[in-house]
């Protein structure tokens, strides 16, 4: 029976304090944001580029002529009549030998075969002789466009025993290729003589 007499009591009661607070809260806020917006003072702030009247940089851009470098002089030109490669030389343990190629006589206005790399043949060590005899064999081969040596064969030989090295080494030999009307064409026929002596 209290109970229920303090349920109906208290219940009220709460209500009406409840919605004082919510009355005294909300005239607080009201009046605050009054007495703000009466001592506010709105303040513009304008932010941008300041920009110059300046002239057109373009039209006043002078531009320079770039240099351009002169190119460099020709190489000489290189005279084939006169060109002549170095042949490989004998060494000294070696006998003494001529080799003399004919490739031809005439005026001719474009370019002969021309010796690049020549390797002399060896002394074979089988071949006996006296001192201060000379053997002579004598060599024919052909030129290909290409400058290699080819078709080599023995002509004449006054011993056959230094025959097999003569030819291995014609083999070896490197030209420059005949050109006639700037094509390279094979040279027929190059003769060479190869001279031996045997020395004390």
């Amino acid at each position: 029976m209290g109970s229920i007499v303090r349920f109906f009591v208290g219940t009220p009661l709460a209500v009406i304090v409840t919605a004082a607070l919510f009355l005294i809260m909300y005239f607080l806020i009201s009046s605050g944001d009054l007495a703000l917006d009466e001592d506010a003072e709105t303040v513009r702030i304008e932010i941008g580029r300041q920009i110059e009247d300046t002239p057109d940089q373009a039209t006043q851009k002078q531009f320079e002529r770039p240099q351009l470098d002169q190119p460099p002089p020709p190489p000489p030109a290189i005279n084939d009549a006169n060109f002549r490669p170095e042949v490989a030389g004998v060494a000294a343990s070696a006998p003494s030998f001529d080799a003399n190629v004919d490739i031809g006589t005439g005026f001719n206005p474009d370019r002969d075969a021309q010796p690049l790399v020549r390797i002399e043949p060896q002394y074979p060590d089988r071949c006996q002789g006296r001192s201060g005899d000379i053997e002579t064999v004598v060599v024919e081969f052909d030129v290909d466009p290409a400058g290699q040596t080819v078709n080599a064969r023995v002509l004449r030989s006054t011993n056959s025993c230094f025959d097999r090295n003569v030819l291995r080494a014609v083999e070896r030999w490197k030209y420059q290729p005949k050109i006639v009307n700037g094509q390279a064409e094979p040279r027929f026929g190059v003769r060479t003589t190869f001279r031996f002596q045997i020395q004390e």
